[in-house]
């Protein structure tokens, strides 16, 4: 689905068990971890990888701030236009940050913690603008 009036009409969001950190480690070590991450991309100054905050803490990694998993149900295209940007722009003027992730059939925001809930009334609500 690409029709963005659409797609906010059937947004769907729901929370995904668990916590969350976003860590950064180099290349070599990443390699060596001994666990599945969320997510894993690969930077310059090293590979950031999303995980558990109980896998970061075993693991040792450094991070700042725990983050919820917000997966939005709607299937949405990747060349879908403006899907992420109206979410996140709703998410931005309530003042909640938000690190966005797409990926092959869903969306998936990873918001602070304190503000999951906050954030998933947002979205319910605004849904169906």
């Amino acid at each position: 689905m690409s029709e963005l009036k659409q797609l906010l009409a059937n947004l769907e969001p729901r929370r995904r068990p668990g916590e969350f950190a976003f860590c950064c480690t180099a290349q070599k070590r990443a390699r060596a971890l001994e666990f599945a991450p969320v997510a894993r991309f690969r930077e310059e100054e090293g590979v950031t990888v999303v995980v558990s905050q109980g896998t970061a803490d075993s693991a040792g990694l450094e991070y700042d701030g725990v983050w919820a998993q917000i997966e939005l149900g709607v299937r949405s295209d990747l060349t879908a236009v403006g899907l992420l940007a109206a979410v996140c722009g709703r998410l931005a003027e309530a003042g909640i940050a938000v690190n966005a992730f797409s990926a092959v059939h869903h969306d998936h925001l990873f918001v602070p913690v304190a503000e999951a809930d906050r954030a998933l009334d947002l979205l319910t609500a605004g849904g169906s603008e």
